[in-house]
């Protein structure tokens, strides 16, 4: 101790000995703390080699068949881009407001520090600002502070003036700005300029304006407090600090700035939410085959992963027809819905049916949360329909917010009519629009991929060419009387015309054309119902089939995508295409890592005559049949074949669409299969169904983008398939089989197959 108090001595005046001897030992413990935190005493830090090989977390990105990003998979929201595809004036922003000195310093800006030390120690002004340099907020993005109390503030600090430090050795200042402004978040889990560009101005960041950047450069003091779609007025603000700071490090004009702060603020804002947006059903999809592809490839050695690996999807999905078939979709069901419920009034099932609301209530978290904790089923109900809460309710007039009880939203939801619409190319089988339900937020349950339904009149087409396929002539005449089955237990299927049919014969082309039940019903017992199941699995249905007679009337429940494999055989010469959705894959530099072809049935389904003989009765279906409202009421002139169908109890719309190069499928019905159209008027799949694919093609007439699509023709028949189909449509009976036929009794026999 004798040579501290030596030093003491030493020193003259001695009032100063204590202040100095203070200073150095508040210096020497300052050093060893500093030292500790840089051994990694209070953390592990990265070092060089750690630093320069950090990986980004990188969202995968989604883009249709004309490369527009419609919707990303992330962890973090962030897509990366080089020094090179940022803008000058970028840069320019970004060091004029938040590190003026960003080209001088070595990663820690000592006299913008000092200056701010004084500034809030001494003169206690908040206003200060921290004094971080960009590198030292690169620090900061690559290692997030854990803690927030005010010890752990102080090694934060440090660290991140060490890690700034390490990183001005190991990078050059370019390579600093773009980790940085790759990194940095805009808030709303939003990372990276290039993100923030997308989804504030919809636009890449090597094309954003000088306004632009000043908008999103300003939000880095506070992404939320700056946010220009919560806080226009305040981002506005800071957006023209930034142009004043530009302007004052020599990046603007006096002139420029002036009259870019007079420019409104005019954002692009796209939020690329997983429940919002376009397509919504198609993106869940695709993310389903792709995280399928990436465990197939991780499997082989690789180490893919969808939301952090920045892969990028490019599918099959045209944008401009799912925008139009979405809008076709919300224009028709707004209305359909409308109806629905007046055919309905006070008595629908959602108001009335006590026994299916108290099924479904069952299903509810609430319910289930109630029961575990004891309550008998009446107090449970009771809660249930009593208790209510802010809620917001949603229709096709918008968002309500509503004080609403379980039972009082359950029975909103209830009364929506859903939907799934899908369009395929006819020639590869690539889906073009994907609509799996109304509003993908409330009802997430895909009616394409997932829901399986009876197809109603759809399935006729298989079971008219199984016959075709069997040697049954297209000018073979049935009978449309009504027949009573004796072995089915009476089963008895009947049509919806009047009674006069019982003395009307049609031609396999009328049989179709009009979807008459006892026509379809009489093909399929003459073709055997084997051969119908058999041609059914050609055309590339590998549901199982219900061995039924009723099955010509369509109780099969097929999903949609199997139903639209099966048509695309009408369009390849019988060869059944399966629909596909990812064209291919590649990594963040484009590099290919998958691609994926159109997949066609090796054999023919049905010769190449026959099919030509299905699409002259489908067209039959449409310039007079079930579907002939395509020419009368939405005045189409496009080439097209189609079915309609409807389901028992109207319970499930349909209509099919064949154009030389789409084949379009839309379905309409209730999710809860006790819910039915009121009348088959309303349900029936020309009313239910068929607009959805009307409303989008007359859209698509509109636009001449399409005219290679609506405007094709379909390949004119031969001589052999003309002359086949050469008959009268209906012969009617003879008068002395009138004279001894009662129309109104049902005739008995056992069906044979």
């Amino acid at each position: 101790m004798n040579w501290i108090k030596s030093i003491l001595n030493k020193i003259k005046p001695k009032f100063l000995r204590y202040p100095i001897v203070g200073i150095a030992g508040t210096t020497v413990l300052l050093s060893l703390f500093i030292l500790s935190i840089n051994l990694g005493a209070w953390g592990k830090l990265p070092n060089k080699k750690e630093l320069s090989n950090f990986q980004y977390q990188v969202a995968s990105e989604v883009f249709t068949a004309d490369s527009i990003l419609i919707g990303k998979y992330y962890l973090n929201d962030r897509q990366p881009v080089t020094y090179a595809e940022f803008p000058e004036h970028l840069l320019q922003a970004l060091v004029a407001i938040e590190d003026e000195r960003f080209y001088e310093h070595s990663g820690v800006d000592y006299p913008s520090l000092f200056r701010v030390g004084i500034k809030t120690i001494l003169l206690g002004d908040d206003s200060s600002g921290g004094g971080s340099t960009i590198t030292q907020q690169l620090a900061k993005n690559l290692y997030p502070r854990r803690d927030r109390n005010k010890t752990n503030i102080v090694v934060d600090k440090i660290k991140e003036m060490i890690i700034a430090r390490r990183l001005e050795s190991t990078f050059n200042k370019k390579e600093i700005l773009t980790h940085y402004l790759n990194t940095v978040s805009f808030g709303d889990n939003t990372f990276g300029i290039e993100s923030a560009a997308l989804k504030f101005f919809n636009s890449r960041a090597k094309n954003l304006s000088i306004e632009q950047v000043a908008v999103l450069v300003g939000m880095l003091k506070a992404t939320y407090g700056y946010n220009p779609r919560v806080y226009p007025e305040r981002s506005l603000n800071r957006r023209n600090l930034v142009l004043s700071a530009m302007e004052k490090n020599g990046f603007l004009t006096s002139k420029e700035k002036d009259s870019l702060q007079k420019l409104a603020l005019a954002l692009d804002y796209r939020e690329y939410d997983h429940d919002a947006g376009i397509a919504p059903y198609f993106r869940e999809e695709v993310r389903k085959q792709t995280l399928k592809w990436v465990a197939e490839q991780n499997e082989k050695g690789q180490d893919y992963n969808i939301y952090t690996s920045g892969l990028k999807i490019y599918t099959t999905l045209n944008h401009k027809m799912q925008q139009l078939a979405e809008e076709a979709m919300v224009q028709h069901m707004t209305q359909l819905q409308s109806r629905f419920e007046k055919s309905y009034g006070k008595t629908a099932p959602w108001l009335r049916d006590k026994k299916l609301i108290a099924k479904l209530m069952k299903r509810t978290v609430p319910y289930k949360k109630l029961k575990a904790d004891g309550l008998s089923e009446t107090e449970i109900l009771d809660s249930l329909s009593r208790d209510k809460k802010p809620m917001t309710l949603t229709d096709w007039n918008g968002n309500q917010e509503q004080s609403t009880s379980t039972l009082d939203s359950l029975q909103h939801f209830m009364k929506f009519l859903n939907t799934g619409s899908l369009s395929v190319n006819g020639k590869t089988g690539a889906v073009l629009t994907w609509i799996g339900g109304i509003d993908y937020k409330h009802f997430k349950y895909d009616h394409i991929s997932q829901s399986k339904r009876q197809v109603g009149s759809t399935f006729k087409p298989i079971v008219y060419t199984a016959a075709l396929e069997n040697g049954i002539e297209p000018c073979s005449y049935f009978s449309a009387q009504e027949v009573e089955y004796k072995n089915l237990e009476g089963w008895s299927p009947s049509n919806s015309g009047d009674k006069d049919e019982a003395y009307l014969n049609y031609s396999m082309e009328e049989g179709l054309s009009k979807s008459v039940n006892t026509i379809a019903v009489k093909v399929l017992e003459k073709t055997g119902i084997e051969n119908v199941i058999q041609q059914a699995n050609k055309m590339g249905i590998t549901e199982q089939l219900p061995k039924l007679p009723s099955i010509a009337l369509g109780t099969a429940e097929i999903k949609i995508l199997e139903l639209a494999k099966a048509y695309t055989s009408y369009l390849n010469e019988g060869k059944a295409l399966e629909p596909f959705m990812i064209k291919q894959i590649t990594n963040q530099k484009d590099s290919v890592l998958a691609h994926f072809e159109p997949k066609k049935n090796k054999n023919e389904a049905f010769s190449k005559e026959n099919g030509q003989i299905m699409l002259e009765m489908m067209k039959a279906t449409i310039n007079s049949g079930t579907a002939s409202r395509i020419r009368n009421s939405y005045k189409l002139r496009n080439d097209i074949a189609g079915k309609t169908g409807t389901t028992q109890n109207n319970k499930d719309a349909w209509f099919v669409a064949l154009t030389p190069k789409v084949v379009h499928i839309s379905w309409v019905g209730s999710d809860h299969h006790e819910i039915g159209f009121k009348s088959t008027a309303l349900g029936q799949g020309a009313s239910a169904a068929l607009p959805l694919f009307a409303l989008w093609y007359q859209k698509l007439n509109k636009n001449v983008g399409f005219d290679t699509i609506t405007k094709a023709k379909f390949p004119k028949p031969n001589s052999k398939v003309i002359e086949a189909l050469d008959c009268d449509p209906i012969k009617r009976d003879g008068f002395f089989k009138r004279l001894f036929k009662n129309p109104k009794k049902k005739k008995s026999k056992k069906f044979r197959s």
